[in-house]
């Protein structure tokens, strides 16, 4: 258990499965106040009615809108008047060859999982400024530190949010602003259905539940939970995790 954890107020976006739910089920054991956003309404609804001991709130949100972005800070502001942390989490992972010209997989990366990551840290900036105190979260991943074939793409978007990251780090230090980026490797989360090539994805899913091979989200989830807990006076910058038997 973090002691510090606790009463804390925490966004997380990409919340209704994979790492975001792990997540917020976890730090609300640690007795934290999580507010969740995702597109699945119904998904959030299901964990906040399950989780007992803390108080979860949900509202429906696309990061790549702005709008939805703040109106999810918003609620959190409304109902508990400030904002401790916020972990960008929502992503996805198509892959193909630069040669295959999927254009609309290209986009949907940029927008997501990097103006998704922008649009979080907008919304929250303003109001962590003005309390001298805040901690961003971001789940980047292993693809943010290394480069391979077929995934081109979304690893320059990894490495976009690991530069962003710690831009904002050095902006913001004294203002004791905070920044983290989880960098997981292969994890045992719906992220293989953003994959166009089915039979790639359904391989990939297949390997992520073998122990050694693939992570759990709960593995994730204890490592933003360590980060968390942190002192105002630590900054983890990285968590760098992979399974064992990982190559890259």
């Amino acid at each position: 258990m973090y002691d510090r954890i606790k009463d804390k107020v925490i966004i997380i976006t990409g919340a209704s499965s994979g790492i975001g739910e792990a997540t917020a089920r976890r730090l609300a054991a640690e007795g934290a106040n999580v507010v969740v956003g995702a597109r699945r309404e119904d998904r959030l609804k299901a964990i906040a009615d399950s989780v007992t001991g803390a108080e979860v709130l949900f509202q429906a949100t696309d990061v790549t809108k702005p709008e939805q972005v703040e109106s999810l800070v918003k609620l959190a502001m409304d109902r508990f008047g400030r904002v401790d942390a916020i972990f960008n989490n929502a992503g996805i992972m198509p892959t193909a060859n630069l040669s295959e010209l999927h254009r609309d997989e290209w986009q949907q990366m940029l927008d997501i999982n990097i103006m998704g990551v922008l649009n979080g840290i907008a919304a929250v900036l303003p109001i962590m400024k003005e309390q001298k105190s805040g901690h961003i979260l971001t789940t980047d991943s292993v693809a943010g530190h290394v480069v391979y074939p077929g995934s081109a793409v979304y690893c320059g978007t990894k490495f976009a949010v690991r530069a962003i990251m710690e831009g904002l780090r050095q902006e913001e230090r004294e203002s004791n602003i905070r920044s983290t980026i989880i960098s997981p490797g292969l994890v045992s989360t719906e992220l293989y259905q953003t994959i166009a090539d089915k039979e790639f994805g359904e391989q990939l899913r297949q390997a992520s539940e073998i122990p050694g091979v693939g992570l759990s989200a709960d593995d994730i989830a204890d490592a933003v939970a360590y980060a968390v807990s942190t002192p105002d006076t630590v900054a983890v910058s990285e968590v760098l995790i992979r399974p064992t038997q990982q190559v890259v």
